[in-house]
């Protein structure tokens, strides 16, 4: 969305949408997720400035990461492949200058803390210490996390939140398992991996990683993300950040129905700039009023009743005579019948019902939004 249309925008009905996560007040739903724009603190008062509602430093280690050459690529308009690794600064330096810095220009700030017992035990004190609001515990496996989580809570008095991993086998119930031993909240996801991309000039993996993989983040993984992030707030976790893939208000607004209360951006303001965080916040609150919802509590969990219980057979009947308003004869909606059910001969549209299967793929590739159909009971 262009320059033109944030000023429109501004004119515009809104949707307040602050909000909190464990009780702490956020000015937005939008968390700035660990990643190469939390790299110190000058990173994390940008996305507070540009309207983050909360913070993620890169992941806490006792060692400091040293990574391999060119460790993030772009996939496709809004995803990319990495095998960048923690921080790669000592932990010293978070807790005497990073954390507090960027505290001390007005942000919420949430710890990464990873990725084993010792480094847990060892770190999460020093993250309160310095100033942070909330800890943030990543693993590389679920058996790991669990231990985790009570060796902090027994450390700290701000609340905890588990990351969980697309990755592992029943994120799911380890988020439920971490509810149950003290967690304060969940995030999920995590990027997807390992993934592979390969340099078609230069005939090798585009990672430099020990074995050329990495590990992917972005649009690509967001129907995964929503589906694990849905089965997490359905499973009974209030407190809930959605991560994976948002890049507009309508993906923000779908993790919001599922039940999330916050939501994580990471690559898609790597790739577009800081910037994304002030338009985020600006079309999701015009977009929530349009849709009817005023406030963040408003909009979310309001899918999570919806989900079906079983299969829905019917048949899709368009309107056959009247060329829906708003057409743009794009088209697409004739290209991408797969049973050449549709013609356009414009201004008239016409569906061959004995051809038609009802897939509804039409409807969602059209660019307007103008097509629609009636779901008829067979």
């Amino acid at each position: 969305m262009g320059v033109q249309q944030l000023e429109k925008n501004k004119n515009l009905n809104k949707a307040d949408i602050s909000t909190e996560l464990c009780g702490v007040k956020l000015q937005s739903p939008f968390i700035l997720s660990s990643g190469p724009l939390s790299y110190a603190a000058e990173g994390l008062i940008k996305a507070h400035q540009a309207g983050a509602g909360a913070v993620v430093t890169k992941t806490i280690r006792l060692k400091a990461a040293v990574n391999s050459v060119a460790h993030i690529s772009k996939i496709n308009k809004d995803s990319l492949i990495n095998c960048e690794k923690w921080a790669d600064s000592e932990a010293d330096l978070w807790f005497k200058r990073e954390i507090p810095m960027a505290k001390d220009a007005g942000a919420v700030v949430i710890a990464s803390v990873g990725h084993t017992l010792p480094e847990a035990e060892a770190l999460v004190e020093d993250c309160e210490k310095a100033g942070a609001d909330f800890i943030e515990l990543v693993s590389y496996t679920e058996d790991t996390l669990l231990p985790m989580l009570e060796a902090a809570k027994k450390r700290v008095s701000i609340p905890v939140i588990c990351k969980m991993s697309g990755n592992w086998p029943d994120p799911v119930n380890t988020a439920k398992r971490c509810l149950e031993l003290g967690a304060d909240a969940i995030s999920a996801i995590d990027s997807i991996g390992p993934t592979l991309k390969i340099n078609i000039k230069k005939a090798r993996p585009e990672m430099f990683s020990a074995d050329g993989y990495g590990w992917l983040s972005g649009g690509a993984i967001r129907p995964i993300a929503l589906r694990i992030a849905s089965e997490i707030a359905r499973n009974g976790c209030n407190d809930l950040i959605g991560i994976g893939g948002v890049t507009c208000a309508e993906d923000a607004i779908e993790y919001l129905m599922i039940g999330a209360g916050a939501i994580g951006v990471c690559s898609i303001a790597i790739l577009r700039g800081i910037e994304e965080f002030t338009k985020l916040c600006n079309n999701t609150s015009v977009l929530l009023a349009e849709l009817g919802y005023n406030s963040i509590s408003a909009v979310k969990g309001v899918a999570l009743a919806n989900f079906p219980e079983g299969e829905k057979f019917a048949k899709l009947e368009f309107n056959k005579e009247k060329l829906p308003d708003g057409c743009i004869n794009c088209q697409g909606c004739v290209v991408s019948c797969p049973y050449d059910a549709r013609t356009l001969d414009f201004p008239i549209m016409k569906v061959d019902q004995d051809l038609c299967r009802s897939c509804g793929l039409c409807l969602s590739v059209c660019p307007a939004g103008t097509l629609t159909a009636e779901i008829v009971e067979k």
